[in-house]
């Protein structure tokens, strides 16, 4: 029964979340028209119902993630969260950051995380140090935020560009061994520092054991 009244709730969130996107982008497609800023390219079409979906799966897995009383629907809320945002990357011809979110966010980030709640015993268990400021702060927070993304979506001239289709990677790895060779071989030595610092920390801990 507990688990009916969850998928129930979520099929219901997941609905919420679409219909709001898609009443946003009915009400922002006329504004903009009419403004001038944002030419109209004519009628719905397959592309505008993969980026809308691409955008409730983003939206909806962030709210499953601040939601979810259960930190694996929240691991799992997060995916596709994540997913959402490469396919948004990939709207935006930008196809090196999207692999990039796919192998380094998802497939080493997220992967740690899910490995580190099965594998951590008792974690149910554990005493909240920080405790939730209420439905009613978070709601009040909310509201606000979605006022001020209401504003910069309807008020601000977006500029309009035609997806160029040329793959980015090879751009990006000429710049990175060229123009910004130095800033990228001193992030290597803080990761380098980073990963000795954890070792070093992780023998100490040994050692007290």
């Amino acid at each position: 029964m507990r688990t009916k009244k969850k998928l129930i709730a979520w099929t219901l969130g997941s609905a919420a979340v679409i219909g709001a996107v898609g009443v946003l982008s009915a009400r922002l497609s006329p504004a903009l028209a009419a403004g001038g800023a944002r030419p109209v390219a004519g009628p719905f079409t397959l592309a505008d119902g993969v980026f809308y979906a691409v955008a409730a799966l983003t939206v909806g897995g962030a709210a499953a993630v601040a939601l979810s009383r259960n930190i694996l629907y929240s691991a799992l809320g997060l995916l596709a969260s994540l997913l959402g945002v490469a396919g948004l990357y990939v709207f935006l011809s930008a196809d090196f950051v999207a692999v990039a979110q796919v192998f380094i966010y998802i497939g080493g980030v997220l992967v740690l995380i899910l490995f580190a709640v099965m594998l951590t015993n008792r974690i149910g268990e554990v005493n909240i140090s920080n405790a939730s400021l209420g439905w009613a702060s978070g709601g009040l927070l909310a509201a606000v935020l979605l006022g001020l993304l209401l504003v910069v979506a309807f008020e601000i001239p977006w500029a309009v560009r035609p997806m160029a289709g040329t793959p980015t990677t090879a751009p990006i790895g000429h710049a990175l061994l060229q123009q910004w060779l130095l800033p990228f071989e001193l992030a290597s030595l803080i990761l380098l520092a980073t990963l000795i610092g954890a070792i070093i920390i992780a023998r100490k801990e040994i050692r007290a054991e």
